[in-house]
């Protein structure tokens, strides 16, 4: 009969390490976003510094789809990458009748319209503080 041999290393002895994530920087995660966001043809994207004058995002960015099944296609395909790439699970909201979908990625907000529907709240206008240029159709 053998005797069973016990490897210290295994014996319970050792603690185990915790490896932390580190917080994806702000400009890498808006980089990723703007990057998906070409990749499906997004229209129009504008992108607002919110840094110090808002609480709920670093960065807004805006784009526009050509039609619902566009829009909605985005957002879905945007939350799929953001989280298959680390960044953590995305909120959705609106996706059912995408005319108007938010995706809240924690330091960056995404709001994807309808051409129409865009022009109709011009959130540029809103949040950009004056520094955006008017959307177009919008005159």
């Amino acid at each position: 009969m053998t005797q069973a041999h016990t490897d210290p290393a295994a014996s319970g002895n050792e603690t185990a390490k915790v490896v932390r994530m580190a917080k994806p920087d702000k400009q890498e995660l808006l980089d990723f976003v703007l990057g998906q966001l070409d990749d499906d043809q997004a229209q129009e994207v504008v992108t607002i510094d919110l840094e110090g004058k808002s609480s709920i995002a670093d960065y807004m960015v805006i784009a526009s789809g050509r039609s619902t099944r566009q829009v909605a296609s985005i957002a879905q395909k945007l939350a799929e990458k953001l989280k298959q790439n680390g960044y953590g699970p995305v909120k959705l909201e609106g996706l059912p009748q995408a005319d108007w979908v938010l995706l809240d990625a924690g330091d960056i907000v995404v709001h994807l319209f309808r051409p129409e529907v865009r022009s109709f709240y011009n959130l540029e206008r809103m949040w950009a503080f004056g520094d955006a240029p008017p959307v177009a159709g919008t005159a």
